[in-house]
């Protein structure tokens, strides 16, 4: 067993700007083709719209709700999923619009009011449909065992504050200063490296902490087992790392990082000192979580039209249910 120590670690952190611009010279980044990306979404989305019925009826056709103070719809559960998912997805952008004359005959013979739509996203048998589909998108795919990365991101709740430019003008005091402020909301999630498709997720207007733990418990209750994972240096910490006991973890250790922290800290440390340019390979496939919120927000825009706390979650979790439901046809 070979043993490290607290200031290898540190000294290795100090140099670390210098091999991380080895570790890119090395590994340059492709360039996307957006046409061949562009041609490749419309496809995509195409499949998505011509089985989404289809989906949908297989993913409620199980579910069973009882509740004493259950409210009576003019539309059964099958068209109130759809119309909340087709909601979501034409929110924004005339992009989006030239693709989806398919999906707007899909609405034929509904009409409703503004505030039936609105009391979608407080629909219990909504949220739990959306939760079997979600479930039953990854099973599809076959996401069972998977190498993950993680990140979180924020969503505006006003037009007047773009979450990314407010970060940047923050910079390390964005974290705090944000979750007090009730202009964004928090969204965490994992995902699988091979597909791309998000396993779990939460969020939540008071900070990215309890953002992710939510979407560890939404991970306690689902199949899906960690093989390894990536994380920002927001959880370079030993309560973060010593929660996956049984997968490997990827971070990047902080400037006054300390040892005496239990084995998997212990190890992890090892791991990102004795073969650093092989841990970063590693560590920098968390790309791909940056590159899905920003393909997100690409598709559905930055901000967030609902007010309720309740409500902002489940307009989070049908994006999710999206970018899944695209890419089910990858």
């Amino acid at each position: 067993m070979v043993l490290i120590r607290a200031k290898q670690v540190r000294e290795k952190v100090k140099i670390l700007d210098d091999i991380i611009k080895e570790y890119k010279e090395l590994n340059p980044q492709r360039k996307r083709d957006y046409k061949k990306y562009e041609a490749e979404f419309r496809r995509r989305l195409k499949e998505a719209i011509k089985n989404l019925d289809e989906l949908i009826n297989e993913s409620i056709k199980n579910l069973n709700y009882f509740s004493k103070n259950e409210n009576k719809h003019s539309l059964p559960l099958a068209k109130r999923m759809r119309l909340i998912l087709i909601k979501e997805l034409t929110e924004k952008g005339n992009r989006k619009t030239a693709n989806l004359l398919d999906l707007f005959s899909m609405l034929n013979g509904i009409d409703i009011s503004y505030k039936t739509v609105e009391r979608l996203y407080s629909d219990d048998k909504i949220i739990l449909g959306l939760h079997n589909l979600f479930i039953l998108i990854l099973n599809k795919r076959g996401v069972k065992n998977i190498d993950a990365c993680g990140d979180a991101t924020g969503y505006s709740l006003t037009i007047t504050k773009h979450y990314s430019a407010y970060v940047q003008k923050l910079k390390d005091k964005s974290k705090e200063q944000i979750g007090k402020m009730k202009c964004f909301v928090y969204k965490f999630a994992l995902m699988d490296l091979k597909s791309k498709m998000y396993v779990c997720y939460g969020s939540s207007l008071k900070s990215e902490k309890e953002a992710f733990d939510k979407a560890m418990q939404m991970l306690e209750n689902i199949d899906v087992k960690l093989k390894s994972i990536r994380l920002d240096r927001y959880y370079s910490f030993p309560c973060y790392v010593n929660q996956f006991k049984n997968s490997k973890v990827f971070i990047i250790p902080r400037k006054n990082v300390e040892l005496a922290n239990g084995f998997k800290w212990h190890e992890t440390l090892k791991e990102f000192l004795l073969n650093t340019m092989e841990y970063l390979r590693e560590y920098f496939q968390r790309n791909n979580s940056e590159a899905g919120w920003a393909s997100d927000k690409k598709m559905f825009g930055w901000k967030i039209n609902q007010k309720r706390e309740d409500r902002i979650d489940t307009s989070l979790f049908v994006k999710a249910v999206w970018h899944n439901l695209l890419l089910l046809y990858n």
